[in-house]
């Protein structure tokens, strides 16, 4: 997860960003989504699939990225795998070039992260983290005695909170 943040002075003006990266040792993937897509998949794919069916199917899968698409081919797996393996199925209504161009984003994780994704739960949680969001205010008209700068203007603090998404991975046991 990335954010950026700046310093804004009282015209407006603002600092030089600041990126903050908040790192996780997995993409954050929101399981419950993962699966109504695979429901949507198998819709999709069963029966029939026409033109539109298939474009809409193959949208879908290329904008999830690779840990949701892990996890849709998990659950497809799940539910539906007697009507046909997920990958194949994907070749099979999609075609070769575009099932390739999806199926290749599974390829984009560590070894270690894909078999985190194979967890049979996967929950998706917020942790709340606290700052201090800080920003100064002229008192006066600015003068033209540069020394008198910093005691006209007066800093007000607000401790300000960011929510940050992670998963927990596993059935989580009770102590």
């Amino acid at each position: 997860m990335r954010f950026t943040l700046w310093g804004v002075d009282n015209t407006g003006r603002r600092s030089r960003p600041s990126d903050v990266i908040v790192k996780t040792p997995c993409p954050v993937v929101d399981d419950v989504k993962a699966q109504e897509i695979a429901d949507k998949i198998y819709n999709l794919f069963n029966g029939y699939t026409s033109g539109k069916e298939q474009q809409t199917a193959y949208n879908t899968l290329l904008d999830l990225g690779s840990p949701t698409l892990h996890r849709v081919l998990y659950h497809y797996n799940q539910h539906y795998e007697s009507f046909g393996e997920f990958t194949w199925r994907c070749e099979d209504e999609l075609g070769p070039r575009k099932a390739g161009l999806i199926l290749s984003q599974l390829g984009d994780l560590s070894s270690w992260c894909n078999g985190l994704l194979q967890e049979p739960k996967i929950s998706l949680r917020r942790a709340s983290l606290k700052y201090l969001g800080c920003r100064y205010s002229e008192i006066k008209p600015y003068g033209l005695d540069w020394s008198e700068l910093s005691r006209d203007l007066r800093k007000t603090c607000e401790e300000q909170t960011l929510s940050v998404p992670y998963n927990d991975y596993g059935d989580s046991k009770d102590i």
